[in-house]
């Protein structure tokens, strides 16, 4: 009887035995898709996150597009045939800078020759003009050639002052330097500051004014 029941013991085992072995290749069975979708979905994902950190990198690097490259193109051309007043000088000292597209003046700025002229668009008088060009980096302007009297007289539509101003007896400019050559108009004026009347000829448009009277005004900066 104890034969029997041991064998009957064992072969109880041997069944539950082979019940698990069974059972665990079943589940087995069951779990590999599972990883097999896991493995494909994180490669997904890697994908994608090194899909992003590129473009992350580009953006920030400032990659411009196709389109963007053919509207700056223009502007790169130009900007390549420019040149500052001292290079164009430099480079080309016997060419007229008419000829070269520099631009030695800012914006709002007249060119003409070696100075840069503004014609103010709001009135002061003769010593707050005064100021407000020296506040500009110039000077009210100096008349020192019938060329630059021609050119401000071309340039104008209004009455401007200039930098010409009676110190007692004579008449001189902010520079210091007595008045030579004149183009007074043949009106009667008064006052001792001076303006060029633009509606005049410019052989004879420069009129006498009092300097508290309010007027346009000419600001000169030389190179």
């Amino acid at each position: 009887m104890y034969i029997k029941f041991c064998r009957s013991y064992g072969e109880d085992k041997k069944y539950e035995a082979s019940a698990n072995s069974s059972s665990d290749s079943q589940t087995k069975e069951k779990t590999r898709p599972y990883r097999l979708a896991c493995v494909i979905l994180s490669l997904i994902c890697l994908v994608l996150l090194l899909v992003v950190i590129i473009l992350s990198v580009k953006l920030q690097t400032g990659i411009t597009a196709p389109w963007e490259k053919e509207e700056s193109t223009p502007q790169s051309k130009q900007g390549a045939q420019t040149c500052s007043f001292e290079q164009c000088q430099t480079l080309f000292p016997d060419v007229p800078l008419k000829n070269l597209g520099c631009r030695q003046c800012a914006d709002g700025w007249l060119t003409f020759g070696r100075s840069c002229f503004f014609l103010s668009t709001f009135r002061l008088n003769w010593d707050e003009s005064y100021r407000n060009c020296y506040s500009r980096g110039g000077s009210l302007a100096v008349v020192s050639s019938p060329e630059i009297q021609g050119f401000l007289t071309s340039k104008g539509k209004m009455k401007y002052w200039i930098g010409l101003r009676q110190r007692g007896l004579t008449w001189g400019w902010v520079n210091n330097t007595v008045l030579g050559e004149s183009y007074w108009a043949d009106v009667t004026s008064n006052g001792d500051c001076g303006i060029l009347s633009s509606d005049g000829p410019a052989e004879r448009n420069w009129i006498k004014a009092s300097c508290q009277s309010s007027s346009y005004f000419i600001c000169q900066l030389k190179s």
